[in-house]
């Protein structure tokens, strides 16, 4: 939420999309929302895991297959980061395009 308020954006205009996946329908996520006072009508559900309606989905087996070459195992949670900052900012303009327009081929916008 201070994300949204740095750069300007009104919290209450804001729409949450998140698919069923049970960490999203945990008893934490759901506090989460109460705790933010998330309006519950601006909140989508999705089937849980379906890169079909969801282009993010795609985005995060990228980022997965991108981590899976590398020789060896991080060794440990800084390392890892390293390794996925490292990997999201080579992710390209022209990646991101390919994901959605897969979307829109298949009539998901």
């Amino acid at each position: 939420m201070d994300s949204l308020k740095y750069y300007g954006y009104n919290p209450e205009d804001i729409y949450f999309q998140q698919d069923k996946d049970p960490k999203h329908t945990s008893k934490l996520a759901k506090q989460w929302f109460v705790d933010n006072n998330f309006n519950s009508d601006n909140i989508y559900s999705w089937p849980a895991q379906s890169p079909d309606l969801n282009p993010i989905e795609h985005v995060w087996h990228h980022l997965k297959l991108k981590l899976s070459v590398y020789d060896t195992k991080a060794k440990g949670v800084h390392e890892l980061w390293e390794r996925i900052e490292k990997e999201w900012n080579n992710f390209t303009v022209d990646e991101c395009r390919r994901y959605i327009q897969l979307d829109k081929n298949i009539g998901v916008t």
